[in-house]
């Protein structure tokens, strides 16, 4: 077998691979680099579950990065089970010519509770008193303790919200390189996900790109040429390429003005009632799944979100089918954003009285994908000494509400999610061997299982 690593550099794509990246760039020249069609949608859980099963988000059930939980009647997003996924894994369908083979997944979703030996995923504790404190989940669960141990706590405020740096790829790859040495696995798959900050705040602007990507490079390289000395064989690839928006479209404000969304209001904050709504949407970035509950409006719905400005195309069970998202779990319609626009699950019509969680970083209470998460409220003054000021508080007792995010969706340039028109903006595989220009996203599979299974 050949110890294989995939290094998934998230928002990387070809428009990015040049001497702004100069290790990357270089390395890229001995080895064949392609393009990676779009698994629809381009999001983090849904292309990553194709990559690893080798089978459509019609087959494996991982239709977004969220969805519409019908058992429980309620919108869950980041979900970290992988007994979600409906399909099997490259490395189980390895282990059945292999029964020997070990894996060890570094971030990659849907981390926990897989077959894989030796996983990493973040894993905050979020204490009674309200405090949510930077931490990990590892198995076997020494793990996590060894780690930090000899790295520090893993920089969860780097990772994601208005604090996030490289800190946390580098964090990332550095565990890796310790997992790597310390168990030898046969496959090992690596998260780095610092592109996907700048690039979806501030889109192709190299006045804020230049500096991001000189340092993911550098994390790269570290990685690279340590599993390279070590005999390794490195992948390196993407979900998704990130291209410029200036659009947000408010899917939710559009049904809720025709009186089919439903609310209730706790202390003069509207929380959005999915299960007695005859109809809403989850929004993913360039996505939305819109869940028609009364299927006597969806003629109505569909007619009018075909309408909306910033809409390209909305897929009934056929279009569903067309585009290999037909399961359950997937909206009754789903919406596909223009090049230059994207999907707010705003749903909201008056800002006093948008919910206590939508100004604050809190990833499982919103009913849809935030990227507005990634800005301090422009509006609010001395917002870092107030941020100080509160989590003071929080670590004296006090109870507090980190209401520290704005609300103003035009400040995001970047997304993904639909099928970019140019090869050079869709993921992008790097790696040994002979590829056409264009491959499918369900060959992932099978090119890792052809590699690690290499004399």
């Amino acid at each position: 077998m050949k110890k294989t690593a995939v290094v998934n550099v998230v928002g990387l794509s070809q428009r990015l691979l040049d001497e702004r990246l100069p290790f990357l760039s270089q390395w890229a020249k001995n080895k064949s680099v392609a393009a990676i069609d779009t698994v629809l949608p381009a999001v983090t859980c849904s292309s990553q579950a194709t990559y690893l099963t080798g089978k459509w988000p019609t087959e494996h059930g991982i239709v977004g990065n969220g969805w519409f939980f019908k058992d429980t009647q309620e919108v869950s997003l980041w979900k970290q089970s992988n007994k979600l996924v409906q399909a099997q894994s490259v490395w189980d369908n390895i282990r059945e010519e292999k029964p020997e083979f070990t894996v060890a997944n570094m971030f990659w979703w849907f981390n926990m509770y897989s077959t894989a030996d030796y996983s990493v995923t973040p894993r905050p504790q979020y204490r009674a008193n309200g405090l949510k404190i930077p931490d990990c989940y590892a198995w076997p669960s020494e793990l996590r303790d060894r780690l930090q141990e000899e790295l520090g706590t893993f920089p969860l405020f780097h990772f994601w919200g208005p604090k996030t740096t490289v800190k946390s790829s580098k964090w990332i790859a550095e565990a890796s390189m310790k997992v790597h040495d310390w168990h030898n696995p046969d496959l090992m798959l690596v998260y780095l996900p610092h592109l996907d900050y700048v690039l979806q705040k501030y889109g192709h602007d190299d006045q804020f790109l230049a500096k991001d990507l000189l340092e993911i490079d550098k994390v790269c390289e570290n990685l690279i040429t340590h599993l390279e000395a070590k005999g390794v064989e490195v992948m390196v690839l993407s979900e998704y390429g990130i291209t410029n928006v200036s659009r947000p479209v408010h899917v939710n404000r559009v049904l809720r003005e025709m009186d089919l969304i439903a609310v209730r209001e706790e202390n003069g904050l509207e929380l959005l009632d999915g299960g007695q709504s005859k109809a809403f949407a989850v929004s993913d970035h360039q996505i939305a799944h819109v869940y028609v509950q009364d299927k006597a409006v969806l003629p109505q719905v569909k007619e009018r979100l075909a309408a909306l400005p910033g809409v390209e195309l909305v897929l009934d069970d056929e279009g569903k089918e067309k585009y290999n998202i037909a399961h359950e779990r997937a909206g009754d319609l789903v919406l596909l954003a223009d090049k230059d626009s994207w999907f707010t699950y705003y749903y909201w019509l008056d800002d006093a009285k948008a919910p206590d969680f939508a100004r604050t970083v809190d990833i499982h209470k919103k009913p849809g994908y935030d990227p507005a998460e990634m800005f301090f409220d422009p509006e609010k003054s001395v917002v870092m000494l107030r941020a100080a000021l509160k989590l003071l508080g929080k670590k004296l007792g006090f109870r507090t509400t980190m209401d520290l995010i704005g609300l103003d969706a035009t400040l995001i340039k970047g997304s993904h999610g639909r099928n970019p028109e140019s090869n050079l903006d869709k993921a992008i595989f790097i790696g040994g061997g002979e590829y056409e220009e264009l491959i499918s996203p369900i060959a992932v599979h099978d090119i890792i299982k052809s590699n690690c299974l290499k004399d």
